[in-house]
């Protein structure tokens, strides 16, 4: 079964998409609570979360198309961060009708294929690395130390999801990111339509790669690139109303 939980029984519907394998559980804190006259849709797309479906990246658009279809509840507002933006990307691109407006946070650069290369060759190396005994607790305490640090300084809520990660999955973050550089050697920005759309990028500099990937992805949408003071690629947790302000802001502009 996939995992697959709505919340609320009018307005507008609103998919949120998890980054990396991670389950769509508590991934956002606050953004169901903010969203109140919405529909939340909290998804964990095969292969990923608490999902019992094996699936793989390449057919992520189509498990979510199909999910939206026997759900009954599109067009949807797409929220997705890191993976999950790029999987959001993708289904705009591949399923258009389904897609009402994006609000994509720190997406995983999928219209930039040296990166994605980069990024799919890390993960693997890492997922092989945690499936080594001697190596596997040495990999999970950089995790847990990561964590720690990113939850510094966060509300409550938002810092509880950041140690979270602490108990990453690492061979299913792997998993999940298999066919990641090929799906971004066959993007076209060109392939998009114009949808409402916000890309959300964590504070970088203006010639950053990933800015500029950023910045090329809301324009070929005719949407927007946001950022604010501080914000990393973890946006969803150090900058959360103003995430939540975002998505509602997008919810009340498909509405009208």
């Amino acid at each position: 079964m996939i995992d697959v939980r709505v919340f609320g029984e009018s307005g507008p519907p609103v998919l949120l998409l998890p980054g990396g394998a991670e389950s769509a559980d508590g991934f956002f804190p606050g953004l169901r609570e903010g969203l109140a006259d919405a529909q939340v849709i909290e998804h964990d797309r095969p292969g990923t979360g608490a999902s019992t479906v094996d699936g793989e990246l390449a057919g992520a658009a189509r498990a979510i198309s199909d999910l939206v279809d026997r759900l009954g509840r599109g067009p949807v507002v797409v929220v997705g961060q890191s993976l999950g933006g790029a999987v959001g990307a993708l289904l705009a691109r591949d399923h258009p009708e389904q897609v009402a407006g994006l609000v994509l946070l720190d997406p995983t650069p999928i219209n930039d294929p040296r990166t994605c290369a980069t990024i799919e060759r890390m993960t693997v190396v890492l997922g092989r690395m945690a499936a080594v005994p001697g190596l596997r607790g040495l990999v999970a305490a950089a995790f847990r130390k990561t964590a720690l640090r990113t939850a510094r300084g966060l509300r409550p809520d938002c810092a509880a999801a950041a140690e979270r990660t602490a108990r990453l999955d690492i061979p299913q973050l792997a998993r999940a990111v298999r066919g990641l550089s090929a799906l971004s050697q066959n993007f076209r920005e060109s392939d998009l339509p114009r949808l409402p759309a916000v890309v959300v990028t964590a504070e970088r500099k203006p010639d950053h790669v990933v800015r500029q990937a950023h910045e090329r992805l809301a324009a070929a949408f005719g949407g927007e690139v946001r950022t604010w003071p501080g914000a990393t690629h973890s946006v969803h947790l150090d900058h959360p109303d103003e995430v939540l302000d975002t998505v509602r802001e997008m919810a009340g502009k498909v509405a009208t």
